[in-house]
C-alpha cells in the first residue's frame, strides 16, 4: 500500500511540475521594442498585442514615457536603458543618476514592472576609451540611486555587450574575453556579481552564417537536423549555433572566475528580407530560427554547459524600424507588422505550443512518400547523436509525454527507446517525407511496427 501511495505521489508531483512548467516557465521569452520608425502603432495597441502572446518581458532602448505607461499593470517585465550619451553625466555626478531614476523609474514603478536598467549599448567595443572608463562609475552611481529610492534588489543594473568582446569562442569551451578588455570586463563583472545582475550579450547566429554560408552551417544556425560540431576541448556535441555561442560566453565567464554570474541574451534574431547581396535573409529562415529557438527555450533543455534551464532571451524585434540605417536586413527583423498582424508564425501565441514545422534549408530531391512505415534510429548510433536527435524532436513541440516518467512508453527507460519514439513521432507529424526521417543519416524508415504492450507508435500505411 505504501509503495502504491509513493508511486501515486510521484506521478502527482510529476504532472503538477509538468503543468507548472507549461504555464509558468515562459518568463524567459522577451522581445526588443525599438522605436526608430515613423509608422509604429500606438504603444497601447502594442501592449495589448504583447499580452496576447507568450512574451513576458520587453527590452526598451530608452525609457519612453508613453511605452512605460502603456505597459503598466500588464505584468510584463520591462528593461529600460540609459543611452551611451548619458554615461558621462551619470559617471561624473551621482545626482544625475538620482535625477534619471526620478524621471524614468519612480513615476511608473511598480505599475510598470521595471526589472533592469542597462547602461549603454556595446560600449566596450565603441573604441571610445574615455566612455569605456566611465561605464563602471556610471553603473555604480545608478545602482546607488536605485538603493536611495529603496528599490535595491528589485531593479538591477547591467550593460549590453556584443559577442565581439570575446577573442575566441570556437570551440565553446575555449571561450575567452579579449585580453584588451579583460581588466575592464573584470571590473564590470565584479560589480555585477556584487549586485546580482546578469551579463547581457547579443549573440546572432545570422552573422555567423553570413561568414560561413554553407548548407550545413545554415542547418546548425537554424536548429535544424545536422551532424553537429564536437567541442574538441571537452567532447561535447553541439547541434546548434545559439547554444555554442552562449556557452562560449559561459566559458569566458568561468575562465575569469565568475561562474556565478547569469547570462542574459539581450538581442538575437534573423531578418526575413535583405538586399540581393546579403546571404541568409528570408521568411523561411527567420521563421525557422525564431520558431525553433522558442521551441528550444520552452524545452528547458538548456545548453550543454548550463543544462536544465533556459537563458532569458530577448528576440529582436517587435516591429521593423524603417528609419534604421544600413542594409535592408537591418529594417526587416520585425516579428509583427505595423497593422499588428504577424510577419510569420514563430509560435509566440499563448495558444500555440510550437510554430509550424520549418522547412529544411534545401529540400532533398525525390518524391514525397505516402507516409508508409515508421522512422527508427539506425543501429550503432552514438548516444550523443541519439540525445541530440531526441532533444531536437521533442523541442519541435511533439508530445513527448509518453516517454516521461509515468508515460506509456517510459519503459524501457533507455535513451535508444526514448529516441526511437521521439524520432518517429516527429516524422509522422512533419510531413512523412524522407527528409523528415534523416536526422543526419542516423535514422531509417521501416515497415516493422515498433509498438509494444501499451506503447503505441503512430505510423503505418495511409
Amino acid at each position: 500500500m505504501l509503495m502504491a501511495f509513493s508511486k501515486f505521489y510521484f506521478l502527482l508531483c510529476f504532472f503538477f511540475l509538468h503543468h507548472f512548467y507549461l504555464t509558468s516557465s515562459e518568463s524567459f521569452i522577451g522581445v526588443n521594442y525599438g522605436l526608430l520608425a515613423d509608422n509604429l502603432p500606438p504603444p497601447t495597441a502594442t501592449a495589448k498585442l504583447l499580452q496576447s502572446t507568450a512574451i513576458q518581458k520587453v527590452r526598451l532602448y530608452g525609457a519612453d514615457p508613453a511605452v512605460l505607461k502603456a505597459l503598466a499593470n500588464t505584468g510584463i517585465g520591462i528593461v529600460i536603458g540609459a543611452a551611451n550619451g548619458d554615461i558621462p553625466a551619470l559617471a561624473s555626478d551621482p545626482n544625475a543618476a538620482t535625477q534619471w531614476i526620478n524621471a524614468n523609474v519612480l513615476p511608473y514603478y511598480p505599475a510598470s514592472n521595471i526589472i533592469l536598467i542597462t547602461i549603454g549599448n556595446e560600449v566596450v567595443l565603441s573604441g571610445d576609451q574615455n566612455l569605456i572608463s566611465q561605464l563602471l562609475p556610471a553603473m555604480k552611481n545608478m545602482a546607488n540611486a536605485i538603493n536611495g529610492a529603496s528599490l535595491g534588489g528589485k531593479i538591477k543594473v547591467s550593460t549590453v555587450h556584443s559577442m565581439a568582446v570575446l577573442s575566441q569562442s570556437d570551440p565553446p569551451s575555449s571561450g575567452l574575453f579579449n585580453p584588451a578588455y579583460q581588466d575592464t570586463m573584470r571590473g564590470l563583472l565584479q560589480f555585477q556579481r556584487d549586485n546580482g545582475s546578469p551579463l547581457a550579450i547579443n549573440p546572432y547566429p545570422f552573422f555567423a552564417y553570413q561568414s560561413d554560408p554553407r548548407a550545413e552551417t545554415l542547418a546548425f544556425c537554424l536548429f535544424q537536423p545536422n551532424s553537429g560540431r564536437v567541442d574538441s576541448g571537452n567532447g561535447i556535441l553541439y547541434t546548434n549555433m545559439f547554444d555554442a555561442q552562449v556557452d562560449g560566453v559561459r566559458a569566458a565567464l568561468n575562465a575569469l572566475g565568475f561562474k556565478d554570474i547569469e547570462i542574459l541574451v539581450a538581442e538575437t534574431g534573423w531578418p526575413y528580407r535583405g538586399d540581393s547581396n546579403e546571404v541568409g535573409p528570408s521568411i523561411e529562415n527567420a521563421r525557422a530560427y525564431n520558431g525553433n529557438l522558442i521551441a528550444h527555450l520552452r524545452s528547458l533543455v538548456g545548453t550543454p554547459l548550463m543544462p536544465g534551464k533556459s537563458v532569458d532571451t530577448y528576440l529582436f524585434a517587435v516591429y521593423d524600424e524603417n528609419l534604421k540605417p544600413g542594409p535592408s536586413s537591418e529594417r526587416a527583423f520585425g516579428l509583427f507588422k505595423t497593422d499588428l498582424s504577424v510577419t510569420y508564425d514563430a509560435g509566440l501565441s499563448k495558444t500555440t505550443v510550437t510554430p509550424s514545422s520549418p522547412k529544411t534549408p534545401t529540400a532533398p530531391s525525390g518524391k514525397p512518400t505516402t507516409g508508409a512505415g515508421w522512422c527508427m534510429p539506425k543501429s550503432g548510433v552514438p548516444d550523443a547523436q541519439l540525445q541530440a536527435s531526441l532533444d531536437y524532436a521533442c523541442g519541435q513541440g511533439i508530445d513527448c509525454g509518453p516517454i516521461n516518467p509515468g508515460g506509456a512508453c517510459f519503459e524501457p527507460n533507455t535513451l535508444a527507446s526514448h529516441a526511437a519514439y521521439a524520432l518517429n513521432l516527429y516524422y509522422q507529424q512533419s510531413g512523412k517525407n524522407p527528409w523528415n526521417c534523416d536526422f543526419s543519416q542516423t535514422a531509417i524508415l521501416t515497415s516493422k511496427n515498433p509498438s509494444y504492450n501499451g506503447c503505441v507508435y503512430p505510423g503505418g500505411s495511409t
